[in-house]
């Protein structure tokens, strides 16, 4: 073993598409941690017996540090924090920390089947016409929640200080336009997404118009699945 390959101990499973590990990925960026990063294809990967060993819910992203597994994204950010706690992205303020978690909470849980039902409709996977009523409702709630939280004279949602409101919520809220949903009538959130895309870390980790419009035909078997 080399001398970089034994300083490099954590491994990120990952997808380029998966929003979950993308906001994984931008944190290790962002704090600068040496990683390893091992691409998964969604076609197949994640139901080898070995991922399987690291996460039976076959689900993306992982994240092992020498003997420790983690997987959940959340669950990971919080790691991340804890162990490598410079710079960090969790205020401490009381009423700052009950913020960034309620934006993280209302990204991963009203964010998702919206997205997955407005997928559907995209991709010309069958789905109810009320469904998709209720998917466009529900991202416009999410949206206008993330617009009365903003600032107009902040560049973040706890002021000038970015944290894991902003990478939880700006890497999904980052994707919602590939669903055909404009942000142009959130101002504030349009700002915000465009002051995250000049960041290094979201440069790095943003999929390319090649890779998703690869991705359709396994997206689309996928849905069909659900």
């Amino acid at each position: 073993m080399s001398c970089q390959e034994f300083l490099i101990m954590i491994k990120f499973y990952y997808s380029r598409l998966s929003i979950n590990a993308r906001r994984v990925w931008v944190t290790l960026l962002e704090k600068n941690i040496e990683f390893e990063p091992i691409l998964l294809k969604l076609n197949g990967d994640q139901f080898q017996p070995d991922f399987l060993k690291l996460n039976p819910f076959h689900h993306i992203p992982v994240l092992v540090d020498r003997d420790f597994r983690v997987f959940e994204s959340l669950a990971i950010l919080d790691y991340l924090e804890a162990k490598y706690p410079e710079p960090s992205f969790m205020p401490t303020n009381a009423e700052d920390i009950a913020k960034v978690r309620t934006i993280e909470l209302v990204t991963v849980n009203e964010l998702p089947p919206a997205s997955i039902v407005l997928m559907k409709e995209m991709l010309d996977v069958a789905v109810e016409e009320q469904k998709i009523v209720q998917a466009k409702q529900s991202m416009a709630t999410a949206l206008q929640y993330f617009e009365d939280n903003l600032a107009s004279d902040k560049l973040y949602f706890v002021g000038e200080q970015l944290t894991y409101a902003d990478i939880v919520a700006g890497t999904a809220v980052a994707a919602i336009p590939n669903l055909g949903i404009s942000l142009e009538p959130y101002s504030k959130v349009s700002k915000w997404v465009e002051n995250l895309n000049q960041r290094s870390s979201w440069q790095q980790t943003v999929p390319s118009a090649e890779e998703i419009e690869k991705s359709r035909a396994v997206m689309k078997a996928i849905l069909q699945r659900r």
